[in-house]
């Protein structure tokens, strides 16, 4: 679809003609770009200087091989990605995932999004992303250390805590970190902060697991507040099974809501009388087990094979916890007959376009990724914080920052829409929020950069 806005239009169809197999990145900065044209209008600057052109192409694309040997002895050989797509605000911070599907497209998405998102957090980072088709499941411990040796053995070419600083993603937990920090610190001879999501007894920050999710429910949390709403005796939604889902059950539970239904990449548990997060918990991080295996506990809950039928149960509240695109536009249709009242995106870019349409159309609350996951990233610059300065703050600490931070990310997207949007649209108000700080930056620091 056209944008509204000749410059704006020019450079995603040339971003579309060179890039035509980037279909997750293409959909990322269509996304954006629709809503930027307000401020385009507003200030000439931004064409003039063609901030958008320069901003929608990463400063650094870096691709690798990673050979590791297998259990078997087998030379395996995977693909590395690092894409540094932007440092006006602050070094690149983004996460690294490990999962078979990764690819340079799935990489720029999550890069050009990290922009945005990191510089809505208040903190100084700049956007990056990175990652493996390497896929951690079914690996022993053995294979994935090796892996992960290799990984850094390339990326710490390019890596550092005033340059780059990585945390985890999909696939790459405290484990993953544990593997490459070890990695990191012996090829450089330093100790440095230079990854986070680190285990507490080397770096880490109280709160980093919790993070995503806890902040997910803050912004939420706010958001119903503005709208006269709470979650308080609401039906919940939360797909996936990982760190942001499992602890947006516990701080959604807290808030007053049940959590009735979560999933994973083989089908979803519903649970009537609420979903116990200590279970999922146990299932996810001890025995890494699948989510059915949650009836062993419960044997009162039901198990449906197939994740995407999670969005035809009834809730009055939809967390998309898993992973991009998971809402198509019948599953918003679903949710929209279903009766619920918001949809809080918690993985990045989970909602198709045609299914925003329908959401937004609808009238229901709607935040993006970008603003409402921003909690684990936020989470991660205060880690950040604490290696520069030798401390360590308490899990009360960090969480009572990440909760104004995530407040305050509510407040300026929903300044930003009201004056150059609409009001109430926080997806536009996170877009523009975002643009404006990084924009000013690029403008202050000269074409050159």
């Amino acid at each position: 679809m056209a944008i509204n806005n000749a410059y704006l239009n020019g450079i995603y169809e040339e971003l579309a003609a060179r890039y035509a197999e980037q279909t997750e990145f293409l959909e990322a900065v269509h996304e954006v770009l629709e809503t930027l044209v307000p401020v385009v209008e507003a200030d000439p600057r931004y064409e003039q200087q063609n901030i958008i052109g320069r901003m929608v192409e990463p400063e650094r694309t870096i691709l690798f091989r990673v050979p590791w040997v297998d259990d078997a002895g087998k030379v395996q050989v995977n693909r590395g990605y690092r894409v540094q797509f932007n440092s006006a605000i602050g070094p690149y911070k983004g996460g690294l995932r490990f999962r078979n599907n990764v690819n340079l497209s799935i990489i720029k998405f999550l890069g050009f999004e990290q922009i945005f998102k990191n510089a809505l957090t208040t903190l100084p980072m700049g956007g990056g992303k990175g990652g493996s088709d390497f896929d951690p499941k079914g690996k022993s411990d053995a294979e994935v250390m090796r892996f992960c040796q290799s990984f850094m053995t390339e990326l710490v070419k390019h890596i550092g805590p005033d340059t780059d600083v990585p945390a985890g993603d999909i696939g790459v937990g405290a484990r993953e970190i544990g593997y490459m920090f070890g990695q990191y610190k012996r090829l450089t001879n330093s100790f440095t902060g230079v990854l986070t999501g680190k285990g507490l007894t080397y770096g880490g920050s109280l709160a980093r697991t919790q993070a995503t999710g806890f902040g997910l429910c803050y912004f939420a949390n706010a958001y119903l507040k503005a709208n006269g709403q709470s979650f308080e005796g609401k039906t919940v939604i939360v797909s996936g099974s990982g760190n942001v889902a499992t602890y947006a059950n516990q701080k959604a539970t807290q808030l007053g809501g049940k959590v009735i239904a979560m999933s994973d990449s083989n089908g979803y548990i519903v649970d009537e009388n609420g979903i116990d997060f200590k279970v999922i918990q146990v299932i996810k991080e001890q025995k890494r087990a699948r989510i059915k295996t949650y009836l062993d506990y419960v044997p009162t809950a039901k198990y449906v094979e197939g994740c995407k039928g999670i969005w035809t149960v009834k809730a009055d509240i939809a967390m998309p916890c898993a992973t991009q695109n998971e809402i198509d536009e019948e599953s918003a249709k679903a949710i929209v007959a279903n009766g619920a009242i918001g949809v809080f995106e918690g993985a990045n870019m989970p909602c198709t376009p045609e299914a925003i349409a329908v959401i937004k159309g609808a009238g229901l609350l709607y935040s993006p990724g970008k603003a409402s996951n921003a909690g684990g990233v936020a989470t991660s610059g205060l880690e950040m914080s604490q290696n520069s300065e030798r401390l360590s703050w308490t899990f009360d600490e960090v969480d009572s920052k990440l909760k104004g931070i995530m407040e305050t990310i509510y407040a300026d997207c929903a300044a930003a829409a009201e004056k150059y949007a609409t009001a109430g649209d926080i997806q536009a108000g996170a877009n523009i929020a975002g643009f404006l700080k990084v924009a000013e930056a690029m403008l202050a620091q000269g074409v050159c950069y």
